[in-house]
């Protein structure tokens, strides 16, 4: 990108440039969704119900190049809460700047104008470009992850 992205809430006329960015995103991570949840996905989204929000980071046009979906939730630990950082992607035509980096700041801002104390993410340990930038954004904690699927 030529100039520093533009980094504001989605809305709903995004939806052609999000929805490469998600599947972009989603490809990255082996994932595949059924379209229905990606619609609803979207639509949460953009609504900003159940503690959601999104954030996409724009070009001199406006349109859509990366893209940061958050999670507020309230803390066991703290009276503040908690925000988790769910998905971040920036499209490989505009990497190489500041374009990760500014989303993250812009979700932290939002996550601290809101309430959080806590802003918190994850990423695969092969994904060695993403961590170079957030190592330098946060610090590695020693948690370890278990997932487990539930019925319905």
């Amino acid at each position: 990108m030529s100039t520093a992205p533009t980094v504001r809430p989605l809305r709903p006329d995004d939806h052609r440039a999000w929805a490469v960015l998600w599947a972009d995103y989603l490809r990255f991570y082996r994932e595949d969704l059924a379209a229905d949840v990606t619609a609803e996905t979207f639509r949460r989204l953009c609504a900003g119900t159940g503690g959601l929000f999104a954030l996409v980071a724009c070009d001199e046009d406006d349109a859509p190049v990366g893209l940061a979906h958050a999670v507020l939730h309230p803390s066991t630990w703290s009276t503040g809460g908690s925000c988790y950082l769910e998905d971040l992607f920036v499209d490989p035509s505009a990497r190489g700047g500041d374009v990760g980096r500014d989303l993250i700041e812009a979700v932290a801002a939002e996550a601290a104008r809101r309430g959080a104390t806590t802003l918190y993410w994850q990423t695969q340990a092969y994904n060695g470009r993403a961590r170079s930038l957030y190592d330098g954004m946060g610090h590695l904690s020693s948690s370890v992850i278990y997932e487990r699927d539930l019925p319905g």
